[in-house]
């Protein structure tokens, strides 16, 4: 109990939040840095392929199999083989890292968006005229981008509570608050470094649900509760 009464103290302290150059804002603007970068790469990659090889069918299968391999590399493992190539440590070694950490889910779930677009649509929309990038953006995007948005979706909340790794090699980030609270024995540091970066990947999550419910085709209306008949 004496843990947790320590973290709510640490997190109670402004200086703990104002400290110049390693209070929780900076490593958290630090954090959402790294993050941000790695998910907007991931997206660079992911979201042209997925979209290639949704539209075409091509080597769709194989390309998504070998990609969900990765997820089965930890990413501590691909930072410790950067550190001994010309990448090294620091933020960008972080930031490849989690870029590649981010692809399978977004590739996948785009591929996967593509394919599952009602066939129909796709040939009703070429008997209309429109030309294979008109198919592809005008009437396969919209259907497929729910799915490819919960890609998106668990890929940012995956990078941002993987992004802690970054305090290891010298990447900065809400990871230091932890180490440091482990190299001090300051365990309610700790839990409170954790508490940190909980509430940080809850709230990336509750962005992308906007986000995707803001893309998506339909109605802009929240579903309201529906009052049943009083009983009789």
């Amino acid at each position: 109990m004496n843990v947790f009464g320590d973290a709510v103290r640490f997190l109670n302290d402004p200086f703990n939040w104002t400290r110049p150059g390693s209070g929780i804002l900076d490593l958290l603007v630090q954090h959402l840095q790294i993050s941000g970068a790695a998910v907007a790469l991931a997206l660079l990659v992911a979201l042209p392929l997925g979209t290639w090889l949704g539209h075409t069918g091509r080597g769709g299968a194989f390309t998504v199999a070998l990609s969900n391999v990765g997820r089965a590399v930890p990413t501590l493992a691909i930072l410790t083989i950067f550190a001994v190539t010309p990448i090294g440590f620091g933020p960008q070694a972080t930031t490849l890292a989690l870029a590649l950490f981010a692809i399978p889910p977004v590739l996948t779930n785009t591929y996967v968006g593509f394919r599952q677009v009602d066939r129909d649509v796709v040939e009703a929309a070429r008997a209309m005229g429109m030309t294979g990038r008109q198919v592809t953006f005008r009437a396969e995007l919209p259907l497929a981008m729910p799915l490819l948005m919960t890609g998106v979706r668990t890929a940012a909340v995956q990078v941002v509570a993987t992004a802690t790794l970054a305090a290891l090699v010298a990447g900065g980030g809400l990871g230091r608050i932890i180490n440091l609270g482990f190299g001090q024995q300051n365990y309610g540091q700790v839990v409170a470094g954790a508490i940190v970066v909980a509430a940080l990947a809850v709230l990336t999550e509750l962005v992308f649900v906007a986000l995707s419910w803001l893309l998506t085709p339909g109605p802009r209306t929240l579903p309201r509760l529906r009052r049943r008949p009083a009983a009789a």
